[in-house]
């Protein structure tokens, strides 16, 4: 293989700047939110809480279009009988942040939670929250995974430079200025990142369309030329399935901690809102030059290239189709102008990512299950070792694991069926409760593996209607495939039935134990009859240094143990009473309320 000399130098240049920025963010911010009490590894987490518009509204954009988001799109435009019409990430992603502005950005922000878990712990507890880590870390990492593992075959079409060398320097890059500096690092490369995508992917579009191999793409949009139009279609026995995957990006784009690592980073409830409509606008404009470079791929000639006569289809690398009309449809130079787009585009998710599944151990499990006294440096240290850990399992994985996206499949699916509607449930149900919330985990997960998954060779034992056997076919070697295709929309049916058994189960064990029909015994979960026990997290943690003020919390309403009643000066913040009054705290415990203000219930709805 020949290292081309200028590629490299491109790729050395832009890692150096990403990482000076990084290394100038952390310093910039070193005391940001100390001054005013707050703790360093909440700034670490979701910085000083002060991030603007313009910084918020370019990291959450860059947040989304990552590398995967990039490739992806200009895949699915150039595969043959799928097209345009089904590249549904650009509008998948912009109404899923859409409707995360409208209506979980608020709730979130004005009660001041540091990560997404932190209500599924107050309200079902820290074993429950561990549980919802599970799908939750899988999907942060294999993404991340996914993203460097796309990173390195990119760079390897373009440069020749060997795979794992390149994953493993970007990799170390983006750990190393997240350790240094945390949100605050990852902000301020998104803006350079968002800004190299951007600039790097229009700068090639215009080289690429007047290569002369390349038709007209507003011809070969409704014609065939080289292979099917562009613009592809939705058969009719496939619109079910394209309806589950439209949903699983819309609605299962909201819960994942990147995203609300940036609307609990903002300012303001308002302002949180505000980030996520800019950022749902970037996201379709980011998208664009995808559109048109798979289009270009799916009008080119490639026997008038250096590529060969064989198209990519032909040899399985539709899924590189982005670099590789950059190689040869491009000048040498503007082709690594692009490929220091994609390296971008990677590197902004993956230290997202990173990040994400750090803030999310070390808070929710580490501090709140494990280590409720554990001191703020020591949770700084734990943050800064998960980063490590997290990122070179990360990298790891994208070396060595063949099966990477299949995982990332199916641990977004997991994401969208188990926590969109547990998260749902949390913020918007009154009287949800343990018992219902393991019933719609256990739901959503069976119904979600029993449908199998493709990718990862996983049969189903669920065969849902109008399945069908496919075939496929790898043409290199010529082998063939056998998986089967569930067009039922399973996924959705899935989350629905997870949401609807959070919901009939809670109420039915909240009937059960509340008419003593179930002996109060039984509530070993502690989740009706005493929900402030020892084994639920109680308010204390989440209030303590100021991270939760009293009247923002979620309220439940309870038997009030001796010990959580000596917590609180003000008893009436902790009933769920819509006139709460002393009156009614003074029936099982003779208290005089602090003089503190009355607490408000809990909003629920928008």
């Amino acid at each position: 293989m020949a290292v081309h000399a200028e590629g490299i130098v491109a790729i050395v240049i832009f890692y150096l700047l990403i990482l000076a920025v990084g290394i100038w963010a952390a310093w910039k911010n070193k005391n940001s939110g100390v001054s005013e009490g707050q703790d360093r590894s909440e700034t670490i987490m979701v910085g000083g809480r002060d991030i603007g518009l313009f910084v918020g509204g370019f990291t959450m954009t860059a947040t989304w279009v990552g590398g995967g988001y990039i490739n992806g799109t200009a895949e699915y435009v150039y595969l043959p009988d799928f097209g345009l019409a089904w590249a549904q990430a650009p509008f998948g992603y912009a109404l899923s942040l859409v409707i995360g502005g409208l209506f979980f950005a608020k709730p979130m922000r004005s009660r001041g939670y540091v990560t997404m878990l932190d209500p599924f712990q107050q309200i079902y507890g820290k074993r429950m929250g561990g549980l919802l880590f599970i799908p939750a870390l899988m999907g942060e990492i294999f993404w991340s995974a996914a993203i460097l593992s796309a990173l390195g075959a990119t760079l390897s079409v373009i440069v020749d430079i060997d795979i794992n060398m390149s994953v493993v320097i970007s990799a170390l890059i983006a750990i190393f200025y997240t350790l240094v500096g945390g949100l605050y690092s990852v902000a301020y490369t998104d803006v350079v990142q968002l800004f190299c995508i951007f600039l790097g992917l229009w700068v090639s579009v215009p080289f690429a369309l007047s290569n002369p191999a390349v038709s007209s793409i507003s011809v070969t949009a409704k014609d065939a030329v080289y292979q099917t139009p562009w613009l592809g279609k939705i058969d009719s026995a496939d619109t079910w399935m394209w309806i589950d995957n439209f949903c699983l990006l819309m609605l299962g784009g909201i819960p994942w901690q990147v995203y609300f690592q940036r609307v609990l980073s903002a300012s303001s409830a308002t302002y949180a809102q505000v980030l996520s409509f800019i950022a749902a606008a970037g996201c379709l404009v980011m998208a664009v030059p995808s559109v048109l470079i798979g289009a270009i791929g799916a009008s080119t000639d490639w026997n008038q290239t250096t590529y060969g006569a064989i198209p990519p289809k032909e040899k399985d690398q539709s899924d590189m189709i982005l670099p590789i009309v950059l190689q040869h449809l491009c000048p040498p130079w503007i082709s690594f102008f692009g490929l220091g787009a994609v390296s971008a585009a990677v590197m902004s998710s993956a230290d997202s990512s990173i990040l994400s599944a750090s803030s999310m151990f070390a808070r929710n499990i580490y501090q709140l299950a494990f280590r409720q006294s554990a001191t703020d440096r020591e949770i700084v240290w734990v943050m800064r070792i998960t980063i490590f850990v997290f990122g070179a399992l990360a990298t790891a994985m994208a070396l060595l694991t063949g099966t990477v996206y299949g995982l990332w499949y199916l641990s977004s699916d997991l994401v969208y069926v188990i926590i969109f509607p547990q998260l749902l449930s949390v913020l918007f149900i009154k009287g949800t409760n343990t018992y219902g919330s393991v019933a719609g985990y256990v739901f959503g997960l069976l119904l979600r593996i029993g449908g199998g998954e493709p990718y990862l060779k996983l049969p189903p034992f669920i065969y849902y209607p109008g399945w069908v056997q496919q075939e496929k076919i790898h043409h290199l070697t010529g082998d063939v495939e056998y998986f089967i295709q569930q067009r039922f929309p399973f996924k959705t049916v899935s989350m629905l039935a997870s949401f609807l058994g959070n919901v009939a189960f809670s109420y039915l064990l909240k009937y059960l134990f509340e008419s003593g029909t179930l002996s109060h015994k039984y509530d070993f979960m502690d989740a009706v009859v005493s929900k402030h026990s020892k084994e639920i997290m109680d308010k204390t943690t989440l209030v303590s240094n100021d991270i939760i003020i009293l009247s923002e919390m979620a309220p439940v309403k309870t038997r009030l143990s001796n010990s959580m009643v000596g917590t609180f000066p003000n008893t009436e913040a902790l009933s769920d009473d819509e006139e709460s009054s002393p009156e009614s705290l003074n029936n099982d415990h003779e208290l005089r309320p602090g003089p503190g203000p009355k607490a408000r219930p809990g909003p629920r709805t928008k």
